[in-house]
């Protein structure tokens, strides 16, 4: 087995997905906190069917750079869905439903009358469940992806506070002058930002996925906002690592391999949190 993997370690795309895959899991983990504890879990879902819908149209216009197309257009339906769920007449869950199955039909429609390919329903489910995308990535997509990795970890490090405050009692931070609306909005562009990034890895239908496990998990065991984060990006990160090599030597799909063991290491914490009584 450990021959198998260093023979498949030798390929510089093996070397790249599991680069990749460490960047995504760890950028999901850190804001996943925030979103469980906010209530905003299913903004993720929301926003990767943006981006299925994005990239349909990328695909449609023969983009040769689609990311630069699907990540403004992510961003800006993530913004327009945090103005929207503030908007009184239509609310934050009915948004983030209309804007997710409106989206996932529209890039649906779009793939099968402008196909560029035989095989559509393959397309789609390589797109939704992210089959095989990312061990076919690029250095130069390897280079964005660790960009703005990077980028989304220092912005969490420097507002960390701010995202403390906002996360668990909005209402005093807006009475003690706190900006809040800015800081939910930077919450809403980073989660779009995780979101482009994660498709590579799991696809759009399985992103949810990395944002809520590993946050849910860390919950059964730790009870402090820090040690749950710190938790949370550990178990995210070796958890998308053992789903990336199962999925090498099995030959399972990367995104459900790696989403399953999210679901594996759930299920262990919950039993520790269970018999410490936690």
């Amino acid at each position: 087995m450990i021959e198998k993997l260093i023979f498949y370690f030798s390929y510089p795309f093996v070397r790249y997905a599991l680069m990749v895959g460490v960047m995504i899991a760890l950028c999901s983990s850190l804001l996943g906190v925030t979103l469980v504890l906010k209530r905003f879990s299913f903004i993720g879902d929301g926003l990767s069917h943006v981006a299925f819908g994005a990239m349909a149209v990328a695909a449609v216009l023969n983009f040769t750079n689609n990311m630069m197309f699907i990540l403004p257009v992510t961003v800006i339906s993530a913004v327009l869905l945090l103005r929207t769920g503030q908007n009184t007449k239509i609310k934050g869950d009915a948004a983030i439903a209309m804007i997710s199955v409106g989206t996932l039909a529209i890039g649906y429609l779009l793939m099968n009358i402008f196909s560029t390919g035989p095989n559509v329903s393959g397309d789609v489910c390589s797109t939704l469940f992210g089959s095989t995308s990312i061990l076919t990535l690029t250095s130069a997509q390897v280079k964005v992806c660790v960009i703005l990795s990077v980028l989304v970890v220092i912005l969490f490090v420097v507002f960390y506070h701010k995202i403390f405050c906002v996360t668990f009692d909005e209402s005093f931070a807006k009475a003690t002058g706190m900006k809040t609306d800015c800081y939910n909005l930077l919450i809403a562009v980073i989660t779009a930002v995780i979101i482009v990034l994660a498709m590579n890895l799991v696809g759009s239908l399985l992103i949810s996925a990395l944002i809520i496990f590993p946050a849910l998990s860390a919950m059964r065991i730790f009870k402090s906002f820090l040690s749950v984060t710190i938790c949370s990006v550990v178990l995210s990160v070796v958890c998308a690592v053992l789903g990336l090599l199962l999925s090498i030597l099995a030959g399972t799909p990367v995104g459900s391999t790696i989403v399953v063991t999210d679901m594996v290491a759930f299920g262990i914490f919950s039993v520790i949190g269970k018999l410490t009584g936690r």
